[in-house]
């Protein structure tokens, strides 16, 4: 196409040499018209077969035919030239825009190593079952979702959530597929199926994004198919009336042909899916997937934003935040606590555990669970208690009371009270700045919505800044308050926003205005109930989604706009003589190409 454009072009030039209404400045322009038009005339006669008269080909045939029978050779050229020129400068900003989000088909393997009776087989990945261990050298993407069983290395995310710092991986984290091996040697046990693969499902969510229209973009497209028959209409009523008043028909004929090449709506046909498209490809590269561009627009409007609370705002996992020794050292106090949890299976004890390492040295014994209270056994022969309250009193130490937020582990040794862990579900990073980035982006209230404690619900929602916090919450009534929500917003146009990762969200996201679940930990029935996925749990991510939602919103209303404008003035101007055609075509191709590099912003 670009070789056609230039020796169109260059023939145009040539036939300039020549003087007006010669044979060869006929002949000229007539090469020209044809290097870079017979396309147009094809489709054009196409249409007509299938009796679809009214698209931009059939206009800019009309005006190029017309051109030529008026004897205006050079215009009827350009006006093909510079309409194919619009559309490869179309094109090529399409095709830019496209790469933005099938590059993303590059981050599924085609390949993954399966390790299958002590050797190395070499398979897809959809051939490899759960359980199976799979091999990933260093510098290979991870080619399914599982959990490192052997080795440590550094695993480049970019591709998965945009975050640019490695994450740091060992044995019995997980591994999401995408991501690339910087380092060790990995032996991953495959814990999902390829379709059901991290990498698999942003790629089918990001594959169907543009099939879910927004609100201006159904809109375009009812315009343009009201509107070119209106204008068609209108320029042969131009041409009849004013011919008829006046009976200079080869003027009005000018006039009516340049007032349909100025007419095509090509501008807002192309920009506002093209703003759409681009938005949810640079959503997509920031780790944020949004399912359409209706979406997209809803997105622009959230005013109420509501979190879940355990691994939406918080990491979902246990951690000891608070050592508190009567006398006893820190780190003796949580040697026994750990020793006496050693063989629990409560999560609480899980992260007494990992809070200390040292088992070779101690000696366990006399081991027992107390449902409802706590553990005792003998380390190192002493008798040690661990546990709430109640297990305290039954030993016979003097517990004092204690208003922390969080599990409160007591612990006695032989008897005697020598202090207590506080154990609590840490507070991610970003979510207090999160909130603050919310409200700074004029969002109207900010909501907890939790089935845990209210007092661990309360001190959380305190910490990172929220507006208002509701405990102990069953799915339905996360649901019901969500509805009480809609029902208090103050218009139609107010979207409410709801984040979440669980299965027991899945019912609130679908039930939100636009449902947010954290794709990396929230479950399988979060994401396909959610209108948009965040890859790397990251809260911070919602407003960043907003932001750019807004954006785009403000895209759309500027080439929607700035293009009827600029339309209808040229219109206007061509319909009374004060347009040539060729530059009624110039000002089309103009106003298209501006708005497509507005929409590429």
């Amino acid at each position: 196409m670009l070789g056609r454009l230039i020796t169109s072009a260059a023939l145009l030039v040539i036939g300039l040499l020549f003087p007006e209404q010669s044979l060869f400045r006929l002949l000229f322009s007539l090469m020209s018209a044809v290097t870079i038009g017979y396309e147009i005339f094809l489709s054009a006669g196409k249409n007509l077969l299938h009796r679809e008269l009214l698209d931009e080909t059939f206009l800019m045939s009309l005006a190029a035919i017309g051109a030529f029978v008026l004897g205006e050779y050079t215009e009827g050229a350009m006006v093909l030239l510079l309409f194919q020129l619009g559309e490869f400068l179309q094109d090529y900003a399409v095709d830019r825009s496209r790469k933005s989000i099938s590059s993303l088909m590059k981050i599924r393997p085609e390949e993954a190593t399966v390790i299958r009776n002590g050797a190395e087989t070499v398979t897809r990945p959809e051939n490899v079952e759960i359980g199976e261990i799979i091999l990933v050298k260093p510098g290979e993407r991870i080619p399914l979702d599982g959990t490192v069983v052997e080795g440590e290395s550094f695993l480049d995310t970019v591709a998965l959530t945009g975050e640019s710092v490695p994450r740091a991986v060992r044995v019995g984290e997980e591994a999401l597929s995408g991501c690339v091996n910087q380092r060790g040697l990995l032996k991953i046990r495959v814990e999902r199926l390829a379709h059901d693969s991290a990498v698999s499902r942003i790629l089918e969510l990001v594959e169907n994004a543009t099939e879910h229209k927004s609100h201006a973009d159904k809109f375009i497209t009812r315009f343009a198919r009201i509107y070119t028959p209106v204008v068609v209409g209108s320029a042969l009523a131009l041409f009849l009336i004013a011919g008829i008043l006046t009976g200079n028909w080869g003027e009005w004929l000018r006039r009516s042909l340049t007032f349909l090449v100025i007419s095509c709506p090509c501008a807002l046909v192309i920009s506002v899916p093209l703003s759409y498209y681009n938005g949810i490809g640079r959503a997509s590269k920031r780790g944020i997937l949004v399912k359409g561009s209706n979406i997209l627009e809803d997105l622009s409007r959230a005013a109420v934003v509501a979190f879940d609370k355990t691994g939406t705002v918080t990491k979902g996992v246990f951690e000891v935040v608070a050592v508190h020794p009567r006398e006893m050292p820190e780190e003796e106090l949580i040697q026994y606590a750990a020793s006496a949890e050693k063989y629990s299976t409560h999560p609480i004890a899980d992260a007494i555990r990992e809070s200390y390492i040292g088992w070779e040295n101690l000696e366990i014994s006399d081991y027992q669970e107390i449902a409802g209270q706590g553990v005792i056994a003998r380390v190192n022969g002493c008798r040690v208690a661990a546990g709430n309250e109640r297990l305290m009193a039954s030993e016979g130490a003097d517990c004092h009371d204690c208003h922390l937020t969080g599990t409160i582990v007591h612990i006695a040794v032989d008897g005697i009270y020598e202090g207590h862990l506080v154990i609590a579900d840490v507070v991610k990073e970003n979510a207090e700045e999160a909130i603050r980035q919310l409200k700074a982006l004029g969002i109207q209230r900010t909501v907890m919505l939790t089935g845990d404690r209210k007092s661990s619900a309360e001190a959380i929602g305190r910490k990172i800044g929220v507006d208002e916090v509701y405990a102990e919450l069953k799915p339905e009534e996360k649901v019901n308050h969500i509805y009480r929500l809609q029902a208090q917003r103050s218009g139609q146009e107010e979207k409410i926003l709801f984040v979440g990762d669980g299965i027991n969200d899945a019912p609130v996201l679908a039930t939100a205005d636009i449902g947010v679940a954290m794709g990396a930990a929230g479950s399988d029935a979060a994401v396909e109930a959610a209108d948009m996925v965040l890859i790397d749990d990251d809260p911070m991510k919602v407003a960043e989604g907003i932001r750019l939602a807004r954006k785009t919103q403000r895209i759309v209303k500027q080439n929607i706009i700035f293009s009827i404008a600029v339309k209808v003035g040229v219109m206007i101007f061509g319909a009374v003589g004060l347009v040539p055609l060729w530059l009624a075509v110039f000002s089309d191709v103009g106003v298209c190409l501006l708005a497509i590099l507005n929409a590429m912003r």
